[in-house]
């Protein structure tokens, strides 16, 4: 083949290869409604088993992030009450939806955890810093907030928010995997938020809120660039965690630099599958192709074919002998 034509084959071969990574990262696109449509998961804060599993969220993973109002999040509190519209919705193996946030509204590395409780503005007055002493100043609305209520469970009206997950007084149960400092259970103690949002927690993360002591002085939560992570206001919500691409993700954690910790939490199994996924990707096409010319090869249509085609030449062959 000349040196030209094979160029112009790699050529082609090259825009064919963007053209459906174009096509997939459009589709997934209109299908999320984000824009990157994916991310990776870097940590082990949200897997379910040591070695992981499809289902739960691993070190590794590709997940969807979906576009999606924070109104339109369900909660654990919410998805565990038996009295709530969302009863018994599950995201990645437990009750509730899997958010992705900015810490503190941060520009920073989003976080993937759980939206346990969604604390409600019930009263609240118009106020500045100064003048707000009995309740929660929230500065960005200019609002003084003086009492709560938490969707999916007994709390309204109060000035602060106080429930033990126990499965108890209609509430789900949420077990600490070992007992968090005495508590068996995930409990919220004289919380007063600084303004109305979500309370998180990583699955794997034994209780420990991201909201650390503002909900519960024995929790040490997660910090931003100056302070422990607050309530996540709406503005602050990425998006929210839809369908899981396994192993994939581990290919850029590779590649990852800075702050990122690479492949250090990444299931040891992961790296067993995505060894067997990246090979059967390199020999599925050589596999489809050999199937394919096989069941043509033995097709009733390629045998009448090739009868017609073996009598035509014989006839040809005849009229060229008279």
């Amino acid at each position: 083949m000349p040196e030209s034509s094979a160029l112009i084959s790699g050529l082609k071969e090259v825009f064919l290869a963007i053209s459906m990574i174009l096509i997939i990262v459009v589709a997934l696109w209109q299908h999320t409604g984000s824009m990157p449509p994916l991310v990776v998961v870097e940590s082990s804060s949200m897997i379910h088993e040591k070695e992981g599993e499809i289902g739960s969220i691993d070190a590794g993973d590709l997940i969807l992030v979906h576009n999606r109002d924070a109104d339109h999040v369900i909660t654990f509190a919410e998805a565990s009450d038996k009295s709530h519209p969302s009863y018994g919705h599950e995201s990645h193996g437990m009750y509730g939806d899997v958010i992705i946030f900015n810490k503190n509204g941060e520009d920073s590395t989003p976080i993937i955890h759980r939206a346990i409780l969604k604390a409600v503005a019930n009263q609240s007055v118009d106020a500045d810093e100064n003048n707000c002493d009995i309740g929660s100043y929230d500065a960005e609305k200019g609002i003084c907030i003086l009492t709560w209520d938490v969707p999916g469970t007994y709390i309204r009206n109060v000035t602060s928010i106080n429930l033990t997950f126990n499965g108890e007084n209609d509430l789900g149960l949420y077990i600490c995997s070992k007992p968090f400092h005495g508590s068996e259970h995930l409990t919220v103690i004289d919380w007063k938020p600084q303004h109305e949002g979500f309370m998180t927690l990583g699955d794997n993360n034994n209780c420990n809120v991201d909201q650390g002591r503002e909900v519960n002085p024995l929790y040490s939560g997660i910090s931003g660039y100056t302070q422990v992570v607050g309530a996540v206001k709406s503005d602050w919500l990425v998006g929210v965690a839809g369908g899981e691409i396994p192993w994939l993700g581990v290919v850029k954690l590779f590649i990852n630099s800075g702050d990122s910790p690479g492949v250090s939490y990444v299931p040891n199994m992961s790296f067993i599958w995505l060894f067997f996924l990246i090979g059967g990707i390199l020999v599925a096409p050589n596999a489809i192709e050999f199937f394919v010319r096989k069941s043509m090869l033995n097709s009733p249509e390629i045998d009448e074919y090739e009868r017609e085609l073996a009598t035509s030449l014989v006839i040809d062959h005849l009229q060229e002998s008279e």
